[in-house]
């Protein structure tokens, strides 16, 4: 491809070259044969007015002039110095009609030039009758020979020779990189990902095109990574409970007069229902992971987290302080699985209590999650949100817990341009969401009373303070060590 568009390229060249030659030769043609006919104009309108024969003046640079008669025998009349003496120049006669002829004359040695250029005018002198007025200047010896075009030739050819050789270096050089890379990538495969491009130290487009692909390498390499992991994870959760419900199964079988019929049936709903959470889990993230983006609507973020409450039953007590007007816009259903998710994680771990906020912080609505349970350490913080991540397998396990909450309830969050991380806390674990505010600008107005499951907080709830409170004393009980979840007062119970 590249020899063939140097090739197209240099035909192009010689085309435009030899194009050059003759166009030259032309122009150079045309200017001495116009300061010929000058020069034979100038000499014939003095002829016609009184000249008589003798020696002609030069005329416009042009030496070689005669007047030539024009009859049965020609005879020179006058000519200049050079001409003293010499036959005509021509006996060329213009057509009828015209009084101008243009002939060009070769072989004469006579001439000092190759050829000569001659141009006649027929003029009418008194007692002499009609006579011929030739100037002629002598031919360079270039225009009348090929050597101009074939030199020309020669030039675009070698010019031609010597760009390709040189541009196929250049291309070579450049395209070296590319085909290590193509090497390099027809040796990568799906079990393998590990392989990198080679970076050349050129610094130009093929370098920042490997550093891109290997980049991309890097991210699918990761993908197919956590995909393993995640396919191993999940194969491992879901074959526990299949090996109890079996082991179950296969026990009361096998002696079915020591076994305990309804026990065992309730043992394997247990099962049942926990692998049930854990396909349902599973096909959640995986529609987050499809990137499906859910019809989004204004909602009234602190009646979402009150409907949430009023329908569960909790283990352990619940109080929300939920301050009025914090409006977001989100998918209800997904929202409402971040808050279950939250609420599910703090109840299991919790002590004695549950505490949540509704609030809102600047341009972003918050709500803290808190209990009194063991916490989170510091370096467990991101770890928690992992899939299949427990702190404490058994606990979780014997909780009932799939190890994807809180992961799910991160990439809800995260999808709706918000954040879920663990907060600071001087007891227990207290995760905090965040999300963008709806803007006043993009309120609708109120909310439909469909969206309001439970009624609004007593009015003698205080509002939330602009931002983490410091921890404050509840009403007939010590100081907590909470953190930002603790309000003013004891909150509204669930």
């Amino acid at each position: 491809m590249t020899l063939a568009a140097v090739g197209l390229i240099g035909a192009v060249l010689l085309v435009v070259g030899i194009a050059a030659a003759v166009l030259a030769q032309h122009l150079i043609t045309s200017r001495l044969t116009a300061h010929a006919a000058r020069a034979a104009q100038d000499t014939a309108a003095a002829y016609r007015h009184g000249a008589t024969a003798g020696v002609l003046p030069a005329r416009d640079g042009v030496t070689l002039l005669q007047v030539v008669s024009t009859g049965r025998t020609p005879r020179v009349l006058a000519a200049s110095a050079p001409l003293q003496n010499r036959a005509p120049l021509s006996h060329s006669l213009p057509p009828s009609g015209r009084n101008r002829v243009d002939t060009r004359v070769c072989g004469d040695p006579a001439w000092q030039s190759d050829c000569l250029n001659i141009v006649g005018y027929r003029t009418a002198v008194p007692g002499h009758g009609t006579v011929m007025v030739y100037g002629a200047v002598p031919e360079p010896w270039a225009l009348g020979s090929p050597v101009p075009a074939v030199t020309v030739a020669g030039l675009c050819i070698v010019v031609v020779i010597v760009a390709a050789g040189v541009t196929w270096r250049a291309v070579g050089r450049t395209l070296r990189p590319v085909a290590q890379m193509e090497t390099a990538m027809s040796e990568i495969t799906s079990t393998d990902l590990s392989r990198r491009m080679p970076v050349p130290d050129s610094a130009d487009e093929v370098a920042r095109l490997a550093a891109t692909l290997n980049a991309t390498l890097d991210r699918l390499q990761r993908s197919a990574e956590q995909q393993r992991r995640f396919v191993a994870d999940a194969s491992h959760e879901l074959r526990t409970p299949l090996t109890a419900l079996r082991t179950r199964v296969e026990l009361a079988l096998a002696a079915p007069e020591e076994s305990d019929l309804l026990e065992t049936l309730r043992e394997c709903l247990d099962d049942a229902e926990r692998l049930h959470h854990i396909v349902e889990d599973l096909l959640a993230l995986a529609r987050l992971d499809a990137g499906v983006e859910p019809a989004r609507v204004p909602l009234d973020l602190g009646r979402l987290v009150e409907t949430e409450l009023a329908q569960r039953s909790p283990r352990l007590p619940v109080s929300a302080r939920v301050d009025p007007g914090v409006r977001v816009e989100g998918n209800r259903l997904q929202l409402a699985r971040l808050l279950v998710n939250l609420l599910t994680n703090a109840d299991r771990y919790a002590s004695g209590h549950v505490e949540v906020v509704v609030r809102t912080e600047g341009e972003e609505a918050v709500v803290e999650v808190c209990d009194d349970g063991p916490g989170i350490p510091s370096a467990d913080r991101e770890r928690v949100f992992q899939r299949f991540t427990r702190l404490d397998t058994a606990r979780s396990r014997a909780a009932g817990g799939t190890g994807l909450g809180l992961t799910i309830a991160r990439d809800i969050a995260v999808a709706h341009g918000g954040r879920l991380y663990v907060a600071d806390s001087l007891r227990g674990a207290r995760l905090m969401l965040r999300l963008p505010l709806l803007r006043d600008a993009d309120r609708p107005g109120p909310a439909p009373s469909s969206d309001r499951s439970v009624p609004p907080a007593p009015p003698e709830d205080p509002p939330a303070p602009p931002g983490p409170s410091r921890p404050v004393a509840a009403q007939g009980s010590q100081q907590s060590s909470w953190g930002a979840c603790q309000p003013d007062g004891p909150g509204r119970r669930f």
